[in-house]
């Protein structure tokens, strides 16, 4: 018998999320992960599947369900235990593996979790290949291996160490000149995966580290997005310990944002702006990024005479459009910064390693390196709105709203050159909410954007 999903379970090239309890049962992961393994067979991939999951409290119930799904149908598992997700797709390349799955709802609260799905190629499912596993999910039962053909679990302790050693041997890094520095380094690892990877990097790269949260027992002691209105214990951490710069992660660890010297957040688009600035200084070429980036981006890679492509939001968009463009760099502006020298995936410890770099070249401190590019402010919001309406309503942005440029490959994104502002309207495919994001050098503007779409949302709803 196929599996249906819950009607309130979040399914997209994210993969499938939910709330504990309602959604996301053990019953369910384990029929997912099942179908998944028996999905990656029927597309002829050998091989083991990698699993890894986040600190979430309900990682044990349902990491257990993946293992029991996967065995089921016959597939070998190597678990790399709890370990950031760009660890879990680096595994998959390791070990040739026929995909992964990491266990983790990424920057949700504590009541989220989520299966996220890798292909043979480490890297997340990509549109095509995520219809063609919801299709076999929807209409093929996975057939069940008998007993003495049940898969085998081993484990890989050694997943970080290796995550670590590429990092350590990347040409943009100068290990040695960072050594010397001694950046002062405060971390805030909000009690997620980043515990296991995030001081052993700092450490090696020659920093003084002073950390919180670094405990990986999924009790997130805040909101675990690392945005700005969430980081004032970090902000303060900075001050007191008189710290180089500030560095916090979400719970599994694929973003990263930055505090400067004076404890003042500096947002998530300033690191993919400032990782991107030390990989064009080293090898130019073409940067990827998504419609809802901040324009900081673009100004980088105009300095750097590199062309700037946009894609729509989603780490696999932006990986692909990437392999196709033979990116150097790219990434998303919520501090995920994709570095194909490694892998195509978004990686907190390479960003962190990057922005160190750059500060470290810049031998000045945080707040007057990160000044020498322009500053904007971005306002996000998220609203209630029915989806079957998105379509009307993007009309009614249109009209009301005259831009320069209009762009529907994801949602709708209006933007005005001359004045250097942007807006994107488009539904979240990680939370059942429409995000209104803005952009323009003043704050006052960038809030008459986002208020005047929601005004206008609200009419067609």
């Amino acid at each position: 018998m196929s599996l249906r999903l819950p009607d309130d379970l979040m399914v997209s090239v994210s993969g499938v999320r939910g709330r504990i309890g309602p959604s996301m049962t053990p019953e369910l992961i384990a029929g997912v992960a099942a179908a998944f393994g028996a999905w990656l067979r029927s597309e002829g991939h050998e091989g083991p599947v990698i699993m890894g999951r986040d600190s979430r409290t309900s990682g044990p119930m349902l990491g257990r369900s993946v293992l029991a799904g996967l065995q089921s149908v016959g597939v070998d598992v190597i678990d790399v235990g709890i370990v950031p997700t760009p660890t879990v797709l680096l595994a998959v390349d390791h070990h040739n593996a026929a995909g992964g799955i990491a266990v983790t709802a990424s920057h949700n609260p504590a009541e989220w979790n989520a299966l996220k799905l890798i292909s043979s190629e480490g890297m997340f499912l990509d549109g095509e290949a995520s219809i063609a596993f919801r299709e076999y999910l929807a209409t093929e039962e996975p057939p069940r291996a008998t007993w003495d053909a049940l898969g085998e679990v081993t484990s890989d302790p050694l997943a970080v160490e290796r995550h670590i050693g590429e990092i350590l041997e990347l040409s943009q890094i100068d290990t040695g000149r960072l050594e010397r520095r001694k950046l002062r380094v405060a971390l805030d690892c909000v009690r997620g995966a980043g515990g296991v990877i995030m001081p052993r990097l700092l450490e090696d790269l020659g920093c003084q580290v002073t950390s919180i949260h670094t405990e990986p027992d999924g009790h997130f002691p805040r909101d675990p997005e690392p945005t700005p209105d969430h980081l004032s214990e970090l902000c303060d951490l900075v001050r007191e310990s008189g710290a180089d710069i500030g560095l916090a992660v979400d719970p599994d660890v694929d973003r990263l944002s930055i505090v400067d010297e004076t404890g003042r957040p500096l947002g998530e688009d300033l690191t993919l702006a400032l990782a991107t600035a030390v990989v064009l200084r080293e090898t130019p070429g073409p940067v990827v990024t998504n419609l809802s980036t901040s324009r900081v981006v673009e100004d980088v890679a105009e300095a750097y005479e590199a062309a700037l492509i946009r894609a729509p939001v989603g780490e696999i968009n932006v990986a692909r459009r990437m392999q196709a463009e033979r990116a150097v760099v790219g990434g998303e502006g919520n501090g995920g910064v994709i570095l194909p020298d490694l892998h195509f995936t978004r990686d907190a410890p390479v960003a962190a390693a990057l922005v160190l770099q750059y500060l470290c070249d810049a031998e000045t401190k945080l707040s007057r390196a990160a000044a020498d590019w322009p500053t904007y402010s971005i306002v996000k919001r998220k609203m209630e709105f029915p989806r079957e309406q998105l379509i009307a309503a993007y009309g009614a942005l249109e009209s009301d709203l005259a831009a320069d440029e209009t762009d529907r490959t994801d949602g709708l994104r209006l933007s005005w050159r001359k004045e250097r502002a942007w807006l994107h309207v488009r539904p979240s495919g990680t939370e059942p909410v429409v995000r209104l994001i803005a952009e323009a050098p003043d704050r006052e503007r960038a809030e008459e954007l986002v208020d005047r779409a929601n005004a206008i949302l609200t009419g067609v709803a």
